[in-house]
């Protein structure tokens, strides 16, 4: 327990994670100003004409599903600039998740139940690089300055100080993810209050972000341990850093370029990006170009999915190998 509290004091004495977090707090208030400067309270006469619009929407898509129909019975013969989709239930509006609604036809007005999930999305990627960069300065800055030789001496175990460090790690930033994701939501809900609308809460659009937010901590959490690991073997916090910018040039640029020159079917199943993404967002629809080739008659669908299970196994893996490789040589290298 005192080595926990011991490395949880180091941590956040750390001046590169003091500012780090000083950073945060700027890009968050640089967010939250711009995104107030942006909006305004509708009068009624905007929210009057913004449903008119969205019930005219409604009602044209209505319009086109009923000519759908009509034309796939043979009672309407169809026109040149027809769309036909193979089932008339896919424009079906009573069967789509989301109807057009006024907020889509309001000019400057912030509407939190539309603006939600991509300002989620945009905390969880700076948390995310946050999670990377102080995990690989943490370890990588105190082997690198011999101050984990230091605790050595005062707890000459070499796998509980490494499994404190990461532990103290997570644990400080899981607490304050979860804070900065409080606040950061919670005062964008309170311009939609304020200064915009808050917009149509109900259903499943909080257990919908809830759902994101969860699997954005865990891809914090990820990150962490993947640079913390990554600078445990490298010794220096840049070799992480080299170690992301020669993955991202050589294979997710030079290898999808080389798969494209080959024709390899399905090149993005072998880009790590392809399960982030598909982790991050529940699920992610890819399109192999090469599917469809010349000598394919009538319909082809190239299209095929990555769903959050395969991107989950993929994450844990790769950084479940790399954690346990950084435990395997700090215990046997020679650390002066």
């Amino acid at each position: 327990m005192n080595l926990v509290r011991a490395e949880l004091e180091r941590l956040a004495a750390r001046r590169f994670v003091q500012l780090m977090v000083v950073l945060l707090a700027a890009a968050f208030a640089v967010t939250v100003v711009t995104t107030l400067a942006g909006s305004h309270r509708p009068s009624p006469a905007e929210l009057s004409r913004a449903q008119a619009q969205a019930a005219e929407s409604v009602r044209e898509m209505e319009m086109t599903y009923d000519r759908c129909l009509r034309i796939r019975e043979g009672s309407l013969p169809p026109a040149e600039n027809d769309y036909l989709p193979r089932d008339c239930a896919q424009i079906d509006p009573a069967q789509l998740d989301e109807l057009p609604t006024a907020a889509d036809y309001l000019s400057g007005v912030f509407v939190f139940a539309k603006e939600a999930e991509p300002l989620l999305y945009f905390l969880i990627a700076f948390l995310t690089l946050f999670g990377f960069l102080v995990g690989a300065s943490y370890i990588g800055a105190d082997l690198n300055s011999g101050g984990v030789v230091n605790l050595l001496l005062w707890r000459p175990r070499r796998s509980t100080v490494l499994a404190a460090k990461l532990g103290t790690l997570l644990g400080g930033l899981l607490g304050l993810s979860v804070l900065a994701s409080v606040a950061y939501l919670g005062a964008f809900w309170l311009i939609g209050q304020a200064s915009g609308l808050v917009g149509r809460t109900g259903g499943d659009f909080w257990p919908s972000l809830a759902a994101i937010w969860g699997r954005g901590l865990v891809l914090v959490l990820l990150a962490a341990a993947l640079g913390f690991a990554v600078a445990t073997l490298g010794r220096l916090t840049s070799a992480a850093l080299g170690a992301v910018a020669a993955y991202l040039v050589v294979w997710e640029l030079g290898a999808r370029l080389v798969f494209q020159i080959l024709q390899v079917g399905r090149p993005d199943r072998y880009m790590l990006s392809s399960y982030l993404a598909a982790w991050l967002s529940g699920e992610v629809r890819l399109w192999d170009g090469n599917a469809c080739g010349p000598g394919i008659s009538g319909y082809c669908d190239g299209s095929y999915t990555v769903t959050w299970p395969s991107g989950l196994v993929v994450l844990l893996g790769l950084t479940g190998a790399l954690v346990a490789a950084a435990f395997t040589v700090f215990r046997r290298r020679d650390l002066m």
